[in-house]
């Protein structure tokens, strides 16, 4: 008999942990290769979890909503055969966490433990350990501005805020407290409260955090999409019979996008710290609304090595595949760039917030018929013309109005200049 350490596994780049959302299988069932035994979150994408081995469940190390670190072992599994190599049992500690035990942390627990279930925060066990340890109440640990993903509070920063609470460098009243909205509110006849789903709560901590680290700048112009609205009238019926899919303006877009960035390298780009790195991939997210009203972002890995037809077909794809919940979570992350359409409600115009660890994002505004003044030889003409308006936030740290206004103009010269001769 063995014993099978089932982990948290790497479920795409930058994917440190994932929630649990339901065990499927119980301590004692049998399982058999293969067999689904749990599914899990991360920041947007629901996935299940198969067992490599079929045996018995011996141990759950986790429960449901459970914030669980990539690799940690989350359940042993009792095989027929042997295991060999294994590890001891880690089911609260990460590998940043097995470093030699800090002496001065009391390793005594109070008799009057913290009461965790009054926060709307989430804790690792971990976390929750050492605070009860350290008799840490539950106002302080919410206080505690947390440097995880998503702001969630890890060991590193509990322990930084035990040393300079003993220091007396903070209390909990000098220690920075979010604000709770919920004491600005008042009910009134009729009203009607919704709870947020879990993706909702996500997308609005991933967004706080977005407008927390980046100070952002919008810089706006207005492109004449005329050509690319007769080139795309002329074609789409043909390219449908020949490819059997459907033509947009986002892929063409995404072209755009895509030569601008080769120009302008240091927008394809994210932050470290102090340092800046610039990505040679170029990887496109394409935000797309749900039908449950959210949003997520699948992203086309290595654009650039794709012509006009196969951006239609991997769009339509990623597309298609997001609002029917069947995304990988790799399909949606390592973006270095994301696009925005708010021409699909008929919006003219937006300022949207950064898709972080990027820094920049573009919105696409609704192509709407106007009147405009075209030089002619003849002179100045008036005539009905095509427009979109094309706006990007960006990350002022790395990108500046200068770069960030020539960027956005150079994605609207290629629109502007589109070969209406070519052929798909």
């Amino acid at each position: 008999m063995g014993l099978y350490k089932l982990l948290m596994p790497k479920m795409g780049e930058g994917v440190i942990e994932a929630t649990i959302i339901a065990w499927l299988k119980n301590e004692g069932d049998k399982i058999a290769e293969d067999e689904t035994i749990l599914e899990v979150a991360t920041d947007k994408v629901d996935t299940e979890i198969q067992s490599p081995v079929s045996g018995i469940i011996k141990k759950i190390n986790f429960k449901k909503d459970d914030v669980v670190p990539v690799g940690e072992v989350m359940a042993l599994i009792e095989t027929e055969g042997d295991i060999s190599e294994e590890e001891p049992i880690i089911s609260e500690e990460t590998e940043d966490d097995l470093q030699e035990p800090d002496t001065n942390i009391n390793t005594e627990i109070p008799e009057s433990k913290p009461d965790f279930t009054s926060s709307d925060k989430r804790f690792t066990p971990l976390v929750k350990n050492i605070a009860k340890k350290e008799n840490i109440s539950i106002e302080e640990l919410n206080s505690i501005q947390g440097t995880g993903a998503n702001g969630k509070v890890t060991k590193r920063d509990l322990l930084k805020y035990i040393e300079d609470k003993r220091e007396g460098k903070t209390t909990v009243s000098g220690t920075p407290i979010a604000v709770d909205a919920g004491k600005y509110n008042f009910s009134m006849d009729g009203d009607e409260i919704l709870e947020m789903d879990r993706m909702r709560k996500l997308i609005a901590a991933h967004m706080v955090e977005s407008k927390r680290i980046s100070p952002h700048v919008t810089s706006v112009v207005e492109s004449d999409m005329t050509e690319v609205v007769k080139w795309r009238n002329k074609i789409k019926n043909s390219f449908f019979e020949k490819h059997k899919q459907k033509i947009t303006f986002t892929p063409i877009i995404v072209e755009a996008v895509v030569k601008a960035l080769k120009d302008f390298p240091l927008v394809n780009s994210s932050v470290d710290g102090d340092k800046i790195i610039i990505r040679k991939n170029i990887n496109i997210g394409i935000a797309t609304a749900l039908p449950s009203g959210n949003l997520i972002v699948p992203v086309i890995k290595n654009a650039d090595m794709y012509n006009l037809e196969g951006l239609t077909k991997i769009v339509n794809d990623l597309v298609s595949r997001a609002r029917e919940n069947k995304l990988k979570p790799d399909e949606i992350q390592g973006g270095t760039f994301t696009i925005t359409n708010l021409g699909t409600m008929g919006n003219i115009l937006g300022t949207p917030i950064i898709n972080q660890p990027q820094v920049a994002i573009l919105a696409i505004g609704a192509i709407v018929k106007k009147p405009a003044v075209l030089e002619t030889e003849m002179g100045d003409v008036i005539a009905i013309r095509n427009k979109a308006y094309l706006s990007m936030s960006y990350d002022h740290r790395v990108v500046d109005g200068f770069l960030g206004g020539t960027f956005i103009k150079r994605v609207s010269d290629y629109l502007e200049n589109f070969d209406i001769n070519q052929l798909v």
